[in-house]
């Protein structure tokens, strides 16, 4: 690494997440974003957005990437890094294609991308990469330079993300009733996705059974069972589960699914559970409906204590993570040897998505790829 904070050759950094709605309006058209091209009917889509109506159609996650923003900004200013940073979603506002227009009439021309998933998979990376090619040749139809666009790279066993994990489990097991403690079961929790995308996740090596997506959770899990057994002299049993299934109910899709899980665990006389989301970066929906809504009923109606640990969210040494894979990817473009920070059996993801790394269903441009129009 450079002595001087230096992350040149990149002149911006740019969060890309999600997006959700901020308000009942809101729900019905964004949820149109999010199923463009699908022929999904208005009613079935209001039907979809009930989850969004019980919390006054508002998502956490806007609000939770703008805590992020800020503890970012405060890192960077605290350690001396100059890197303006910039947010843009997927599928609400502010808008991907008007946050990038906004960054080159700044003068932005190196960019690098931070997005909100950790891990693995096609929605979870591939289909960033390809919103990104969209919104660039947007740019170019009219008539602006597009910037060149790289990602981080996947960050789902850097020490700064599994902390504020560790530290949640330990917690959330110190709030159960000491009885059921020691004997609590742990059940860390990710997005469910067909098995064909897990399949085909990651580099076309790490394809096979579940591909880098189920090999990356069941990494991240092990850590965070190990540390836990580590600091509590414990070792708790533990499971990868799946949560938030959608789409046709043919498809075969990860499981068990949570609330199937907790039934199981109880019928096995497991006496608490404590539910880790380790896929997810912050308590959007998926965390608030599917665990701390439908899965505390399932677990309420089997009288089966459970505790739900906390994500990373803004969390300082996230933040601080951030920082440190920023600099790590900017020394490795300048041509400075680095050692990538990972801990785990699989060591340092890649920094450029290979060609064939979680493709997409229908072949389509993808940005900051090997396969990338836009070099």
């Amino acid at each position: 690494m450079r002595d001087a904070l230096d992350a040149t050759p990149y002149d911006a950094l740019l969060l890309l997440s999600f997006g959700g709605p901020e308000g009942p309006d809101d729900v019905v058209p964004f949820l149109e974003n999010v199923t463009r091209g699908r022929g999904i009917p208005k009613e079935r889509l209001k039907e979809v957005g009930r989850h969004y109506f019980l919390f006054g159609g508002v998502s956490p996650i806007n609000d939770q990437n703008r805590a992020l923003l800020d503890a970012l900004r405060k890192d960077f200013a605290g350690h001396g890094l100059d890197l303006p940073i910039y947010w843009g979603n997927r599928n609400w506002a502010p808008y991907l294609t008007d946050t990038l227009r906004e960054m080159v009439t700044d003068g932005r021309r190196r960019i690098l991308v931070l997005a909100t998933s950790a891990y693995a998979s096609y929605s979870g990376c591939r289909q960033y990469r390809e919103n990104l090619a969209d919104s660039l040749a947007t740019l170019e139809a009219e008539g602006l330079e597009p910037p060149k666009v790289d990602k981080l790279r996947h960050y789902f066993n850097h020490p700064g993300f599994l902390e504020p994990m560790i530290e949640g489990v330990l917690r959330s097991l110190a709030d159960l009733p000491e009885e059921v403690r020691e004997g609590a079961h742990l059940a860390f929790s990710t997005h469910s996705i067909p098995h064909a995308s897990a399949d085909t996740s990651g580099p076309v090596e790490d394809h096979g059974d579940g591909g880098a997506y189920v090999k990356q959770h069941l990494d991240t899990a092990r850590l965070i069972a190990d540390a836990v057994r580590e600091r509590t002299g414990v070792d708790h049993p533990w499971r990868l589960v799946y949560q938030s299934r959608s789409g046709a109910p043919h498809i075969p899709w990860l499981e068990p699914d949570i609330c199937d899980h907790l039934e199981e665990r109880h019928a096995a006389g497991v006496p608490a559970v404590v539910m880790a989301p380790i896929g997810f970066v912050s308590d959007h929906m998926e965390v608030l409906y599917d665990l701390d809504t439908e899965a505390r009923a399932k677990a309420e109606e089997l009288g089966l204590p459970v505790r739900r640990s906390a994500t990373v969210g803004a969390d300082p040494r996230f933040a601080a993570a951030i920082r440190e894979l920023v600099l790590e990817r900017a020394a490795a473009e300048s041509g400075i040897e680095v050692t990538p920070c990972a801990l785990g059996a699989l060591g340092a993801s890649h920094n450029l998505c290979p060609v064939g790394c979680c493709p997409a269903r229908a072949p389509k441009p993808a940005a900051a790829g090997a396969d990338s129009p836009y070099a």
